[in-house]
């Protein structure tokens, strides 16, 4: 079975795990901890030991396997980095998505590598940690696929700085693996012989759990929170009740080497351990600036230099963004420029302790727009997060409009958003990350008299963003639009003092951090935000009705006589893009006039499925193209009152099924009549059933791959 090529880049989840403290104790036992660790085995101090992580999320794991349609004979875990980007709590329900980023091929003989990246949220809504492993298929290699990068981790030629010996017991799987590994290579010594071991091995992320809390021990001890990194590489296996030492050693404050050993032999088991914390004063000073954080993220913020865009600039510097201070310092009709604004925030934000510079290059050229990149790029490296936030106002009624006038506001509010977006988001795309928000306004979302010009801007940049979220949504660029009602320069003449009170641009500020935030997975969507109010605004379709036909053209007396149904509301839905809402249209034409669709008749709806009904229409089910060169007998052995025994056998491109035991069985299935039906019927997945223990294989693994292949139900 061949790698699927195609799942690189397609969604994993969201998948959903509920925990609770006792899940968090059962995973410290499996992982060595006791008494002298009660930290994280008494629920009345309980913390958690960071590399639960990704014992908590296995799920994650098993349907990257599956997805990339690794082979399960050799599959191995071969690294995992996990990057923390809060501690994660004793309990709650945690939500994890991601997808296969990037396969490598080592050579026909030497596998291949599946790497998958996930980010995973508390159901509190803080994002806690991203989870990127590689899975190591050795029976995968040869497929024509590039070479994985080279990379390498130099440890110290010194003796290292701490040393922690640990004797997990001959039974630590048979533990370890209620936390949710529960691959037969762990408890099964058939098995593991046929897998080519002695006997059961220690799984990899229990001697990784134990790395994990010898690191801590000696670096931070008692204080998990504070890891913000934990990275290795899986080099060689362990039996239960070997000894194992955990080599460290710290590089500089914040960082240090690890590796674990086998105590007895000197194998390496972990290797190229890379370990990150901050200080206690950081770690203090993140958990009073709040959970959404921008620390080593690099923002620009256009019209920065007061109202909206001063509020966004001064909020991201205090919670740890580097800022691009952008303002041309002009009046409000866009006229004159100056330093000053720009200047005076950037010195505000230094202060504070925060990192800034100042721009005042234009938005509406190109050559502004690449030059405020430019600033970000030369100053910090990078652009992360991209406030298209300029504007200016030259309001009148259309009839006393000057295409002059009409031309400026283009110039800035939608030109202004291309000439600095198109720079940014190619930065974005090259390094897999960005987040965008443009500024529109309910002027443009409902319209408002003398505004046309400034209306017909706001609104063409609905449809940017309806755009842009398509373009970036593989390269994990998120893009939304805010319709603030604030008090900024631009209303200075225009509201009575009492209500510029009341719209504070502090006001708006939360939900445009949230949305540039890496715990946003909103893109595309455009939100109302003002004096503490939010909400969302859409372009919605109403179902409609059909008139006519290729043969009779309906007439404007037909359309009127049907004007409540065509403007009704009522069942309207929400299209992803243009694609999908003149599919619908061609859908409704082909239908042909409106009418009401009678249920099927009982004769023609489906019969449930049964287990008796499976092997009944095996043969039906049967894909003789599929099957040359086969020649196996799959045993099933189905538990449950309507459960049973029948084998079938796959020869010469033929299918013959029969009830009872065969004598010589290739491989074997087991499972529980329920479960069967479920998984045969597409509601259960195959890798799922297995590593949760409703499936099992007996005899040839990887024999047990091709029934997916020869069987379409």
């Amino acid at each position: 079975m061949a790698l699927n090529l195609d799942s690189i880049g397609k969604k994993i989840g969201p998948l959903t795990k509920e925990y609770g403290w006792k899940d968090v104790i059962l995973y410290a036992l499996g992982v060595g901890a006791g008494f002298d660790e009660l930290e994280y085995c008494y629920e009345n101090r309980l913390k958690v030991i960071p590399s639960f992580a990704i014992a908590a999320i296995f799920d994650f794991l098993a349907q990257a396997g599956l997805t990339s349609n690794v082979n399960l004979a050799g599959v191995l875990h071969g690294e995992q980095d996990l990057i923390f980007h809060n501690p994660i709590p004793p309990e709650g329900k945690l939500i994890t998505e991601g997808a296969i980023t990037h396969m490598y091929d080592k050579g026909k003989e030497k596998g291949a590598l599946v790497i998958a990246e996930g980010d995973t949220y508390h159901s509190n809504g803080q994002k806690l940690f991203t989870n990127i492993l590689t899975i190591f298929g050795r029976l995968d290699g040869g497929f024509g696929g590039p070479e994985s990068p080279k990379e390498t981790v130099e440890f110290p030629d010194r003796p290292p700085d701490f040393e922690e010996i640990a004797y997990p017991s001959e039974n630590q799987p048979l533990i370890y693996r209620l936390s949710g590994d529960i691959f037969a290579l762990h408890v099964d010594p058939d098995f593991a012989k046929a897998s080519g071991f002695e006997k059961p091995i220690m799984h990899g992320l229990c001697t990784h759990g134990y790395a994990c809390r010898a690191v801590i021990k000696h670096l931070f001890p008692g204080e998990p929170e504070r890891m913000t990194r934990f990275r290795n590489r899986f080099s060689r296996t362990l039996y239960p009740g070997a000894p194992i030492k955990t080599q460290i050693w710290k590089i500089e404050e914040g960082k240090a080497l690890f590796r674990t050993l086998n105590a007895d032999t000197g194998d390496v088991a972990i290797d190229r351990g890379i370990a990150e914390w901050v200080s206690k004063a950081e770690l203090e000073k993140r958990s009073k600036g709040g959970w959404i954080r921008f620390d080593d993220r690099v923002a620009i913020v256009t019209g920065a230099g007061g109202g909206l865009g001063k509020a966004y600039a001064l909020e991201l510097a205090e919670r740890g963004a580097k800022v691009v201070v952008n303002d041309l310092g002009g009046a409000r009709d866009g006229t004159g420029a100056g330093t000053s604004m720009a200047d005076a925030v950037v010195a505000e934000i230094k202060a504070a302790g925060g990192e800034a510079v100042a721009n005042y290059d234009s938005v509406s050229t190109p050559e502004g727009g690449d030059a405020i990149v430019k600033a970000a790029v030369d100053a910090f490296g990078r652009v992360d997060i991209l406030i298209n936030n300029a504007g200016i106002l030259r309001d009148k009624s259309l009839i006393k409009m000057e295409p002059s006038e009409w031309d400026a506001i283009m110039a800035v509010h939608l030109n202004g958003a291309y000439n600095v977006t198109r720079p940014a988001f190619i930065k974005m795309r090259e390094q897999g990350y960005g987040r965008i928000i443009m500024t529109t306004s309910a002027a443009g979302l409902y319209g408002n008299f003398g505004q046309c010009n400034y209306s017909a801007a706001k609104m063409a940049l609905i449809g940017m963003v309806n755009t842009l979220k398509a373009e970036g949504e593989k390269h994990n660029i998120k893009v939304n639009a805010i319709a603030p009602v604030a008090a900024t320069r631009l209303t200075d003449d225009i509201l009575p003092p009492d209500l510029q009170d009341k719209l504070k641009p502090e006001f708006v500020t939360p939900l445009v951090l949230y949305l540039c935030s890496d715990k946003c997975p909103v893109t595309g969507a455009v939100y109302n935000s003002g004096m503490g109010c939010y909400n969302k605004a859409e372009v919605i379709t109403g179902p409609g009705v059909t008139l006519g036909s290729a043969d009779k053209l309906p007439t404007p007396e037909e359309v009127a006589a049907h004007m409540d149904g065509i403007k009704s509301l009522q069942g309207a839905k929400l299209y992803a893009n243009a694609t999908a809402a003149v599919g619908a249209l061609f859908d409704a034409v082909a239908a042909g006039p409106t009418q009401a669709t009678p249920a099927p008749p009982a004769a023609e709806q489906k019969p449930q499925l049964t287990v008796q009904g499976v092997f009944d229409n095996i043969g039906n089910a049967f894909r003789s193209d599929k099957a040359a060169g086969v020649d196996v007998v799959f045993q099933f052995k189905i538990s449950g009152p309507t459960g049973g025994d029948w084998h079938v056998i796959v020869k010469d491109q033929k299918c013959q099924v029969s009830s009872g035991a065969h004598a010589k069985p290739t491989t074997t299935i087991v499972m529980g009549d329920e479960d069967f039906v479920a998984m045969i019927g597409g509601k259960l997945n195959a890798m799922q059933a297995y590593t949760s223990g409703k499936l099992k294989i007996e005899g040839d693994l990887m024999k047990s791959q091709l029934i997916e292949k020869l069987f379409k139900f």
